[in-house]
């Protein structure tokens, strides 16, 4: 019998998992922290941004229209 591990929903994403989330670039989720338009918790070194600040900021977003 196999035990089926369930992924643990994330609260704090690096910038790197929530440029993956984003479908970003790395570098595009660093300006968009640097001009303050995604927040972010700083401890030590480490960034970290919460799901919920990026859905904040996913739901902000304006659609565009040609």
């Amino acid at each position: 019998m196999s035990t089926a591990v369930t992924p643990v929903d994330r609260l704090l994403y690096t910038p790197e998992e929530a440029a993956e989330a984003l479908s970003f670039g790395r570098s595009t989720v660093y300006e968009l922290m640097a001009a303050g338009e995604l927040k972010f918790i700083k401890r030590g070194r480490s960034r970290r941004i919460r799901r919920s600040d990026l859905e904040e900021f996913v739901n902000a977003l304006e659609p565009q229209s040609h």
